[in-house]
């Protein structure tokens, strides 16, 4: 079983950063597309940025330029690295992981709040 575990957020000013880490143990990295997703209050949770093994990642119009995912597939961690933070970017941010041997596997972490504000 997948397990996710996410730690980094924390309280920023604006134009702080902040680096998310995504510690992935239980099955093998490298078959797993990592994203990462963030959810408002009273809004949908919608995807960051996302990043396959192999390939390249692709982000949220309003993250590009801003926020940089990577991976690092011997330390089976996927990050998310926030700069120029604004007070629109405070969510609880989830880890998620898409794949596996079938494809079609799919697993959250439990999240870990981003709060950006004076």
């Amino acid at each position: 079983q997948v397990q996710l575990v996410e730690s980094g957020g924390g309280l920023v000013q604006p134009g702080g950063s902040l680096r998310l880490s995504c510690a992935f143990s239980g099955s093998i990295f490298s078959f797993y597309t990592m994203g990462w997703y963030r959810q408002a209050p009273r809004k949908q949770r919608e995807l960051v940025a996302a990043i396959p093994e192999g390939g390249p990642p692709n982000y949220e119009d309003s993250v590009k330029a801003r926020f940089t995912i990577s991976r690092d597939n011997a330390k089976n961690t996927v990050y998310l690295q926030m700069n120029s933070l604004k007070p629109e970017d405070t969510a609880v941010y989830y880890c998620n992981a898409v794949g596996g041997m079938s494809g079609t596997r799919n697993y959250w972490g439990q999240g870990t709040q981003v709060t950006v504000s004076s």
